[in-house]
């Protein structure tokens, strides 16, 4: 009897001095938050959003802060994260979903291997848009295989560059992409001044949050959905892109690419940062995307949250390890920067 009742006490002290140590080490300490993209677009509010209540549910309550690292579609910020940054849970990223493929695209620039990465979670789901101005002469799906749309993009991984390239080489439309924008606020001004005819590549939700005058004034046309199903609150008559696929390798190639858009904000650590402190990202993450004050400060924001699992991120990642090479290759190739 007091062989078991000093074994209970033996293990009680160590569990208690392991949860004082997960307690007390982000206590006093900040958080920072790499954000692959510029300030003011739908991945840097989702990064602010999560800044304001990430630390409530971490012990200790650290400060958590923003810093945007912009550059090739999110190569830059996850070159970083994975080789640069502390491995102590004191760094996380919030990257572009095309970094799920980054490596498997063979895009030039990358350093990093997305099946180390450490997945913490995803902020949102969704769907992108192609649309054009609404004084432009493409207004229909079958009119991007006749004219040319010239679209803005932010960098040779970003979505406004990847999707039209895809697009172009797997089912023969004619976008034309004009790059060197730093991200969708700059490519928006561009399309209200005529510099651009439309987006290879617009999120559904950002569209809705952040540009609704967009859709009340119909000053754009909504031209292809962007993913594997239909949006329910979208209009019906626009056609999903899957539709046009011609061949069973086409579109195998569309679903592999967009099966990144289940993971639309993906949020990381750095390779080699301890099982234990993931868990306690992934913990506190997955408390925060459920909690009242943070969803209504993102409505509040304009974007939205409809968050998936660190677990759920695997089975997309699963999907892209299983890939047949003559897919991944088709892939490659058509997305390539020309």
């Amino acid at each position: 009897m007091k062989k078991a009742l000093l074994a209970g006490i033996l293990i009680a002290l160590c569990t208690t001095s392991f949860a004082r140590a997960q307690s007390d080490f982000y206590a006093g300490k900040r958080i920072t938050i790499i954000v692959g993209s510029e300030s003011g677009g739908g991945y840097d509010t989702h990064a602010r959003v999560m800044s304001r209540h990430f630390g409530r549910f971490i012990a200790g309550n650290p400060t958590v802060i923003v810093q945007n690292m912009p550059g090739a579609g999110s190569i830059v910020a996850t070159n970083y994260l994975a080789n640069v940054a502390p491995k102590d849970g004191t760094s996380i990223g919030l990257i572009q979903r095309t970094m799920l493929t980054a490596k498997l695209a063979r895009l030039d620039g990358v350093q990093f291997d997305p099946m180390q990465i450490n997945w913490v979670g995803n902020l949102t789901i969704e769907t992108g848009m192609v649309v054009s101005w609404h004084s432009h002469p493409v207004k229909t799906a079958q009119d991007l295989f006749a004219h040319e749309l010239i679209v803005g993009g932010a960098g040779v991984a970003a979505d406004t560059e990847a999707t039209p390239r895809l697009l172009n080489a797997v089912l023969g439309t004619k976008f034309k992409i004009v790059s060197g924008y730093r991200g969708n606020t700059n490519i928006l001004l561009a399309l209200e001044n005529g510099e651009i005819g439309g987006l290879g590549d617009w999120a559904w939700p950002n569209i809705k949050t952040r540009r609704p005058d967009f859709l009340r004034d119909r000053k754009i046309n909504l031209i292809m959905q962007l993913g594997f199903e239909k949006l329910n609150d979208a209009p019906a008559d626009i056609p999903l892109v899957m539709d046009f696929a011609k061949t069973d390798d086409d579109r195998k190639v569309l679903q592999l690419y967009f099966a990144q858009k289940q993971v639309a904000r993906p949020v990381i650590a750095p390779p080699g940062v301890g099982a234990d402190r993931i868990k306690e990202l992934r913990v506190a993450f997955n408390s925060m995307v459920q909690d009242k004050e943070a969803i209504i400060d993102a409505t509040r924001s304009g974007v939205e949250i409809s968050a998936t699992t660190a677990e759920d991120i695997g089975k997309v990642m699963a999907l892209i390890a299983a890939t047949p090479p003559h897919i991944a290759d088709r892939l490659a190739e058509a997305i390539k920067p020309r």
